[in-house]
């Protein structure tokens, strides 16, 4: 297969999606995917507003599946138990859980916790999540998380004496690149320690208002369209990380080629530094920590 495209995806039909930030952007379009094909989705978003918006939005569409909005501050670890607690309630399984929501380069700013909040956001909060669904994610059979990471990424480094940028001067790429790199090491740890499925995918440069904190990247959506994606385009390595069948644990999807922002998701490697077993079990300790969350 040279060119993946949602066509190729295996059927979603009857599985119960959670896609946390799926009110916009990629996530946006990966829940209209997941619904239009018979999927059960559920929106987890802070702004319960744009999340219901969201769901208008793709019923105009056409879905064969439902749609639901359930609120998830994750840069409030009680909103993360709230959260687990309500999807519980309502549901026995759950069958994929997208870890998509983020922040990129905003300025230095705090979650409810304390917590460095692209750390916090992009990196604790869905550990936490992971570790309050961890049961209902065990006794689905098939059941699959997924992380979504980005090629900063594999230039990040994780500073491990100051995740929390609490002693340094703040630095907004260094600290987005740190939480990117946690998202893959994160899934090599949670690959250790589950039977159940694990997978990452990268996005490319997708055109979103995730560019919105950084003034060049925000005029690069418009000023180099050849080397970037649509939102829409940008959803195919959730898609694929999410439904490819035959899969080892921790695989990886995203762009490929000279520039890795633009193009069909392809198989990928981790970044050198998310491929230490040893700095994915140190993360994991010191995520459990943080938030008082692991998985037994």
């Amino acid at each position: 297969m040279t060119r993946w495209k949602p066509t190729n995806m295996a059927s979603p039909s009857g599985l119960r999606v959670v896609i946390t930030g799926a009110n916009a952007g990629i996530g946006f379009e990966a829940a209209k995917h997941f619904a239009a094909r018979g999927a059960d989705v559920t929106l987890a978003c802070r702004d319960m507003n744009k999340a219901e918006g969201a769901i208008e939005r793709i019923r105009h569409s056409g879905i064969e599946g439902s749609l639901e909005a359930i609120h998830l501050d994750l840069a409030n670890l009680d909103s993360v138990e709230a959260f687990s607690s309500e999807f519980i309630n309502r549901h026995s399984r759950l069958d994929r859980l997208v870890l998509n929501a983020g922040l990129m380069v905003p300025p230095l700013g705090r979650t409810v916790q304390g917590f460095e909040q692209q750390f916090g956001v992009n990196h604790l909060g869905h550990h936490a999540l992971t570790c309050r669904l961890h049961p209902l994610l065990s006794s689905s059979p098939g059941s699959r998380v997924v992380s979504v990471t980005s090629v900063a990424g594999d230039m990040g480094k994780l500073w491990w004496d100051d995740v929390n940028w609490s002693q340094r001067r703040y630095n907004a790429w260094a600290a987005y690149s740190q939480s990117k790199l946690a998202n893959q090491l994160f899934i090599r740890g949670l690959a250790s320690r589950v039977s159940y499925g694990t997978a990452l995918a990268h996005p490319g440069w997708s055109r979103t208002s995730l560019q919105r904190h950084s003034l060049g990247a925000a005029f690069g959506n418009f000023l180099l369209r050849p080397f970037n994606m649509s939102a829409e385009k940008g959803s195919w390595s959730t898609l694929r990380a999410a439904m490819e069948e035959d899969v080892s644990p921790m695989v990886y999807f995203g762009a490929k080629g000279l520039t890795q922002l633009a193009g069909s998701p392809k198989p990928r490697q981790l970044a050198k530094r998310a491929r230490s077993d040893d700095d994915a079990d140190r993360l994991w300790d010191l995520s459990a920590e943080l938030t008082g969350l692991t998985i037994p």
